[in-house]
Protein backbone atom coordinates (compact mmCIF):
# COMPACT_ATOMS: atom_id res chain seq x y z
CA UNK A 1 0.00 0.00 0.00
CA UNK A 2 1.22 3.51 -0.81
CA UNK A 3 0.24 6.83 0.72
CA UNK A 4 -2.29 8.50 -1.55
CA UNK A 5 -1.24 11.72 -3.23
CA UNK A 6 -3.20 14.87 -2.52
CA UNK A 7 -6.09 15.21 -4.95
CA UNK A 8 -6.84 18.53 -6.66
CA UNK A 9 -10.24 18.73 -4.94
CA UNK A 10 -8.99 17.61 -1.51
CA UNK A 11 -8.68 20.11 1.34
CA UNK A 12 -5.26 21.76 1.03
CA UNK A 13 -2.78 20.29 3.52
CA UNK A 14 -1.72 23.80 4.56
CA UNK A 15 -4.94 24.04 6.58
CA UNK A 16 -6.50 26.93 4.70
CA UNK A 17 -9.80 25.08 4.27
CA UNK A 18 -9.62 25.76 0.53
CA UNK A 19 -9.36 23.05 -2.09
CA UNK A 20 -5.75 22.12 -2.94
CA UNK A 21 -6.11 23.20 -6.59
CA UNK A 22 -7.12 26.71 -5.49
CA UNK A 23 -4.51 27.07 -2.76
CA UNK A 24 -0.99 25.58 -2.57
CA UNK A 25 -0.96 23.67 -5.86
CA UNK A 26 1.62 25.32 -8.08
CA UNK A 27 2.24 28.32 -5.84
CA UNK A 28 3.78 27.02 -2.65
CA UNK A 29 6.16 29.95 -2.47
CA UNK A 30 3.24 32.34 -1.82
CA UNK A 31 1.85 30.48 1.20
CA UNK A 32 3.01 31.62 4.66
CA UNK A 33 5.70 29.31 6.05
CA UNK A 34 3.64 28.24 9.05
CA UNK A 35 0.71 27.11 6.90
CA UNK A 36 2.34 25.89 3.70
CA UNK A 37 2.63 22.29 2.59
CA UNK A 38 6.32 22.32 3.56
CA UNK A 39 5.37 23.15 7.14
CA UNK A 40 2.84 20.31 7.13
CA UNK A 41 5.49 17.87 5.91
CA UNK A 42 7.96 19.06 8.54
CA UNK A 43 5.33 18.65 11.25
CA UNK A 44 4.62 15.11 10.06
CA UNK A 45 8.31 14.23 10.01
CA UNK A 46 8.67 15.41 13.59
CA UNK A 47 5.69 13.31 14.64
CA UNK A 48 7.07 10.19 12.96
CA UNK A 49 10.64 10.66 14.19
CA UNK A 50 11.74 7.78 16.41
CA UNK A 51 8.60 5.72 15.80
CA UNK A 52 8.67 2.13 14.57
CA UNK A 53 6.16 0.80 12.04
CA UNK A 54 5.66 -2.80 11.03
CA UNK A 55 4.03 -2.13 7.66
CA UNK A 56 2.90 0.54 5.23
CA UNK A 57 -0.62 0.03 6.56
CA UNK A 58 0.53 1.25 9.96
CA UNK A 59 2.24 4.26 8.37
CA UNK A 60 -0.92 5.07 6.44
CA UNK A 61 -3.06 4.80 9.56
CA UNK A 62 -0.71 7.03 11.54
CA UNK A 63 -0.59 9.68 8.82
CA UNK A 64 -4.39 9.60 8.62
CA UNK A 65 -4.77 10.12 12.36
CA UNK A 66 -2.15 12.85 12.42
CA UNK A 67 -3.78 14.71 9.51
CA UNK A 68 -7.21 14.40 11.11
CA UNK A 69 -5.95 15.79 14.41
CA UNK A 70 -4.23 18.67 12.63
CA UNK A 71 -7.33 19.49 10.57
CA UNK A 72 -9.52 19.49 13.70
CA UNK A 73 -7.25 21.78 15.73
CA UNK A 74 -8.72 25.26 16.34
CA UNK A 75 -6.67 27.94 14.60
CA UNK A 76 -6.18 31.52 15.73
CA UNK A 77 -6.29 32.85 12.16
CA UNK A 78 -9.71 31.21 11.78
CA UNK A 79 -10.93 32.68 15.08
CA UNK A 80 -11.29 29.27 16.70
CA UNK A 81 -12.43 27.28 13.68
CA UNK A 82 -10.45 24.27 12.52
CA UNK A 83 -9.23 23.69 8.97
CA UNK A 84 -11.88 20.96 8.65
CA UNK A 85 -14.64 23.34 9.73
CA UNK A 86 -13.38 26.03 7.38
CA UNK A 87 -13.35 23.55 4.51
CA UNK A 88 -17.02 22.80 5.20
CA UNK A 89 -17.88 26.50 5.43
CA UNK A 90 -16.28 27.21 2.08
CA UNK A 91 -17.37 24.14 0.15
CA UNK A 92 -20.46 22.77 1.95
CA UNK A 93 -22.11 25.77 3.61
CA UNK A 94 -25.65 24.40 3.26
CA UNK A 95 -24.70 20.78 3.95
CA UNK A 96 -22.86 21.09 7.27
CA UNK A 97 -25.58 20.79 9.94
CA UNK A 98 -23.02 20.29 12.70
CA UNK A 99 -21.75 23.80 12.01
CA UNK A 100 -24.78 25.84 11.03
CA UNK A 101 -28.50 25.50 10.41
CA UNK A 102 -30.34 27.60 7.84
CA UNK A 103 -34.08 27.49 8.67
CA UNK A 104 -36.46 27.28 5.74
CA UNK A 105 -38.85 29.62 7.56
CA UNK A 106 -37.70 32.42 9.84
CA UNK A 107 -39.21 32.96 13.25
CA UNK A 108 -40.26 36.51 12.43
CA UNK A 109 -40.96 38.66 9.38
CA UNK A 110 -37.50 39.70 8.13
CA UNK A 111 -36.60 43.38 8.19
CA UNK A 112 -34.08 43.88 5.40
CA UNK A 113 -33.66 46.25 2.44
CA UNK A 114 -33.99 43.43 -0.07
CA UNK A 115 -37.25 42.30 1.52
CA UNK A 116 -38.71 45.83 1.43
CA UNK A 117 -37.92 46.00 -2.27
CA UNK A 118 -39.24 42.51 -2.96
CA UNK A 119 -42.48 43.33 -1.17
CA UNK A 120 -42.91 46.44 -3.37
CA UNK A 121 -42.12 44.39 -6.47
CA UNK A 122 -44.54 41.58 -5.62
CA UNK A 123 -47.30 44.08 -4.83
CA UNK A 124 -46.74 45.84 -8.17
CA UNK A 125 -46.87 42.54 -10.05
CA UNK A 126 -50.00 41.45 -8.21
CA UNK A 127 -52.45 39.15 -9.96
CA UNK A 128 -52.29 40.84 -13.35
CA UNK A 129 -48.53 41.00 -13.78
CA UNK A 130 -46.29 43.93 -14.64
CA UNK A 131 -45.50 44.89 -18.20
CA UNK A 132 -41.74 45.28 -18.83
CA UNK A 133 -40.05 47.86 -21.01
CA UNK A 134 -39.02 47.11 -24.58
CA UNK A 135 -35.64 45.96 -23.19
CA UNK A 136 -37.30 43.62 -20.70
CA UNK A 137 -36.75 45.68 -17.57
CA UNK A 138 -39.08 47.03 -14.91
CA UNK A 139 -41.08 50.11 -16.02
CA UNK A 140 -39.62 53.53 -15.27
CA UNK A 141 -42.65 54.74 -13.33
CA UNK A 142 -42.52 51.83 -10.91
CA UNK A 143 -38.74 52.22 -10.43
CA UNK A 144 -39.16 55.89 -9.52
CA UNK A 145 -42.05 55.21 -7.15
CA UNK A 146 -40.16 52.38 -5.48
CA UNK A 147 -37.04 54.53 -5.08
CA UNK A 148 -39.03 57.33 -3.44
CA UNK A 149 -40.67 54.87 -1.02
CA UNK A 150 -37.34 53.17 -0.31
CA UNK A 151 -35.26 56.31 0.29
CA UNK A 152 -37.76 59.06 1.29
CA UNK A 153 -37.73 62.47 -0.42
CA UNK A 154 -34.46 63.81 0.99
CA UNK A 155 -32.47 60.67 0.20
CA UNK A 156 -34.10 60.47 -3.21
CA UNK A 157 -32.93 64.00 -4.07
CA UNK A 158 -29.44 63.27 -2.79
CA UNK A 159 -29.12 59.95 -4.65
CA UNK A 160 -30.40 61.38 -7.93
CA UNK A 161 -28.55 64.69 -7.86
CA UNK A 162 -26.18 63.57 -10.63
CA UNK A 163 -28.82 61.76 -12.68
CA UNK A 164 -32.41 60.62 -12.37
CA UNK A 165 -33.90 57.15 -12.42
CA UNK A 166 -34.65 56.65 -16.08
CA UNK A 167 -34.26 52.87 -16.21
CA UNK A 168 -34.17 49.93 -13.84
CA UNK A 169 -30.34 49.87 -13.64
CA UNK A 170 -30.38 53.44 -12.29
CA UNK A 171 -31.93 52.03 -9.10
CA UNK A 172 -29.39 49.27 -8.59
CA UNK A 173 -30.83 47.93 -5.32
CA UNK A 174 -34.14 47.21 -7.04
CA UNK A 175 -32.39 45.78 -10.10
CA UNK A 176 -30.40 43.34 -7.93
CA UNK A 177 -33.56 42.38 -6.05
CA UNK A 178 -35.34 41.56 -9.31
CA UNK A 179 -32.41 39.50 -10.62
CA UNK A 180 -32.09 37.59 -7.34
CA UNK A 181 -35.83 36.88 -7.23
CA UNK A 182 -35.64 35.46 -10.75
CA UNK A 183 -32.69 33.25 -9.77
CA UNK A 184 -34.69 32.05 -6.77
CA UNK A 185 -37.63 31.14 -9.03
CA UNK A 186 -39.96 33.64 -7.39
CA UNK A 187 -40.73 35.80 -10.41
CA UNK A 188 -40.52 35.18 -14.14
CA UNK A 189 -41.76 36.52 -17.45
CA UNK A 190 -44.83 34.98 -18.97
CA UNK A 191 -46.68 36.22 -22.06
CA UNK A 192 -44.84 39.50 -22.02
CA UNK A 193 -45.33 40.32 -18.33
CA UNK A 194 -43.52 39.87 -15.05
CA UNK A 195 -45.50 37.45 -12.91
CA UNK A 196 -45.07 35.77 -9.55
CA UNK A 197 -44.36 32.06 -9.84
CA UNK A 198 -47.01 29.65 -8.59
CA UNK A 199 -44.67 28.60 -5.78
CA UNK A 200 -44.10 32.21 -4.76
CA UNK A 201 -47.83 32.89 -4.61
CA UNK A 202 -48.39 29.82 -2.45
CA UNK A 203 -45.68 30.86 0.00
CA UNK A 204 -46.89 34.47 0.16
CA UNK A 205 -50.41 33.28 0.93
CA UNK A 206 -49.06 30.89 3.56
CA UNK A 207 -45.91 31.62 5.54
CA UNK A 208 -45.18 34.90 3.79
CA UNK A 209 -41.89 36.74 3.57
CA UNK A 210 -40.44 34.72 6.45
CA UNK A 211 -40.31 31.74 4.07
CA UNK A 212 -39.19 33.72 1.02
CA UNK A 213 -36.17 35.32 2.69
CA UNK A 214 -34.19 32.03 2.90
CA UNK A 215 -34.78 31.45 -0.81
CA UNK A 216 -33.54 34.89 -1.77
CA UNK A 217 -30.61 34.48 0.61
CA UNK A 218 -29.52 31.19 -0.91
CA UNK A 219 -29.95 32.38 -4.50
CA UNK A 220 -27.86 35.46 -3.71
CA UNK A 221 -24.92 33.57 -2.20
CA UNK A 222 -24.97 30.58 -4.56
CA UNK A 223 -26.09 31.92 -7.94
CA UNK A 224 -25.81 35.68 -8.09
CA UNK A 225 -22.37 37.10 -8.92
CA UNK A 226 -21.53 39.71 -6.26
CA UNK A 227 -19.12 41.37 -8.67
CA UNK A 228 -22.15 42.61 -10.64
CA UNK A 229 -22.41 45.49 -8.16
CA UNK A 230 -18.97 46.89 -8.88
CA UNK A 231 -15.88 47.02 -11.07
CA UNK A 232 -13.46 45.23 -8.77
CA UNK A 233 -11.62 42.09 -9.97
CA UNK A 234 -13.48 38.79 -9.68
CA UNK A 235 -12.05 37.69 -6.29
CA UNK A 236 -14.54 34.84 -6.02
CA UNK A 237 -13.21 33.81 -2.60
CA UNK A 238 -14.86 36.86 -1.03
CA UNK A 239 -18.26 35.44 -1.95
CA UNK A 240 -17.30 31.84 -1.24
CA UNK A 241 -16.35 32.86 2.31
CA UNK A 242 -19.74 34.41 3.06
CA UNK A 243 -20.38 31.94 5.90
CA UNK A 244 -17.05 32.76 7.58
CA UNK A 245 -18.08 36.43 7.59
CA UNK A 246 -21.42 35.51 9.16
CA UNK A 247 -19.50 33.49 11.75
CA UNK A 248 -17.38 36.56 12.57
CA UNK A 249 -20.48 38.75 12.74
CA UNK A 250 -22.23 36.28 15.03
CA UNK A 251 -19.21 36.02 17.29
CA UNK A 252 -18.23 39.69 17.48
CA UNK A 253 -21.22 41.60 16.16
CA UNK A 254 -22.93 42.28 19.50
CA UNK A 255 -20.84 45.44 19.75
CA UNK A 256 -19.85 48.00 17.13
CA UNK A 257 -16.65 47.14 15.28
CA UNK A 258 -14.81 49.21 12.67
CA UNK A 259 -15.11 47.71 9.20
CA UNK A 260 -11.35 47.06 9.25
CA UNK A 261 -11.93 44.45 11.96
CA UNK A 262 -13.77 42.20 9.49
CA UNK A 263 -11.34 43.00 6.69
CA UNK A 264 -8.52 41.89 8.98
CA UNK A 265 -10.38 38.69 9.83
CA UNK A 266 -10.81 37.84 6.16
CA UNK A 267 -7.20 38.58 5.22
CA UNK A 268 -5.83 36.72 8.23
CA UNK A 269 -7.76 33.62 7.18
CA UNK A 270 -7.10 33.92 3.44
CA UNK A 271 -3.83 35.78 2.78
CA UNK A 272 -3.45 33.92 -0.51
CA UNK A 273 -6.22 36.07 -2.04
CA UNK A 274 -3.67 38.86 -2.42
CA UNK A 275 -1.88 36.76 -5.03
CA UNK A 276 -4.90 37.02 -7.32
CA UNK A 277 -4.27 40.72 -7.96
CA UNK A 278 -1.46 42.41 -9.91
CA UNK A 279 0.12 45.53 -8.48
CA UNK A 280 -1.81 48.63 -9.48
CA UNK A 281 -0.48 52.14 -9.86
CA UNK A 282 -3.15 53.50 -7.53
CA UNK A 283 -4.01 50.74 -5.04
CA UNK A 284 -1.94 47.94 -3.56
CA UNK A 285 -3.39 44.40 -3.73
CA UNK A 286 -4.25 44.63 -0.03
CA UNK A 287 -6.09 47.93 -0.44
CA UNK A 288 -7.99 46.51 -3.42
CA UNK A 289 -9.04 43.38 -1.51
CA UNK A 290 -10.05 45.38 1.56
CA UNK A 291 -12.20 47.80 -0.44
CA UNK A 292 -13.79 44.97 -2.40
CA UNK A 293 -14.51 42.93 0.73
CA UNK A 294 -16.20 45.79 2.56
CA UNK A 295 -18.24 46.78 -0.48
CA UNK A 296 -19.41 43.29 -1.43
CA UNK A 297 -19.65 41.46 1.88
CA UNK A 298 -20.43 44.06 4.52
CA UNK A 299 -22.47 46.61 2.57
CA UNK A 300 -24.06 44.63 -0.26
CA UNK A 301 -24.52 41.34 1.54
CA UNK A 302 -24.75 41.75 5.32
CA UNK A 303 -26.30 45.21 5.06
CA UNK A 304 -28.59 44.50 2.10
CA UNK A 305 -29.93 41.34 3.73
CA UNK A 306 -30.50 42.98 7.12
CA UNK A 307 -27.86 40.85 8.87
CA UNK A 308 -25.80 43.80 10.08
CA UNK A 309 -25.99 47.54 10.42
CA UNK A 310 -23.17 48.99 8.31
CA UNK A 311 -23.12 52.66 9.22
CA UNK A 312 -20.86 55.39 7.77
CA UNK A 313 -18.89 57.17 10.47
CA UNK A 314 -19.07 60.43 8.52
CA UNK A 315 -21.85 62.30 6.76
CA UNK A 316 -19.59 62.87 3.75
CA UNK A 317 -21.07 61.51 0.54
CA UNK A 318 -18.13 59.28 -0.33
CA UNK A 319 -17.24 58.16 3.18
CA UNK A 320 -15.11 55.00 3.20
CA UNK A 321 -15.13 54.47 6.95
CA UNK A 322 -17.87 52.33 8.50
CA UNK A 323 -18.79 50.76 11.77
CA UNK A 324 -20.53 47.41 11.81
CA UNK A 325 -22.89 45.72 14.26
CA UNK A 326 -24.94 42.54 13.91
CA UNK A 327 -28.73 42.70 13.76
CA UNK A 328 -31.24 40.22 15.27
CA UNK A 329 -31.99 38.73 11.85
CA UNK A 330 -28.42 37.38 11.73
CA UNK A 331 -29.00 34.75 14.42
CA UNK A 332 -32.37 33.82 12.94
CA UNK A 333 -31.15 33.33 9.36
CA UNK A 334 -27.88 31.50 10.15
CA UNK A 335 -27.96 29.50 13.38
CA UNK A 336 -24.42 28.42 14.26
CA UNK A 337 -23.97 25.32 16.38
CA UNK A 338 -20.57 26.28 17.71
CA UNK A 339 -19.32 27.56 21.05
CA UNK A 340 -16.70 30.22 21.51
Amino acid sequence: MTIRAIGRNDPCPCGSGIKYKKCCLGKQESIPSDRGADAVSADLRRAIEGMQFGSLDEVQAFVGRHTLQRNRKPLDEFHGLSAEQMHCMLNLPFASPDLVHFPEVLDERPAAPIMSLFAMLSDAIGDKGLKPTAKGNLPQKFCREAALAYWDEDQYRENTRFGGINREEDFLDLHITRLTAELAGLIRKYKGRFILSRDCRAVLNGQGLAALYPRLFRAYVEQFNWGYWDRYPELRLIQTAFLFTLYLLTRYGDTWQPHEFYENGFLSAFPMVLDELPHDQVFTPEEEVRNCYTWRTLIHFAGFFGLANVEPVSAKRFCREYRVKGLPLLRDAAQFRLSW
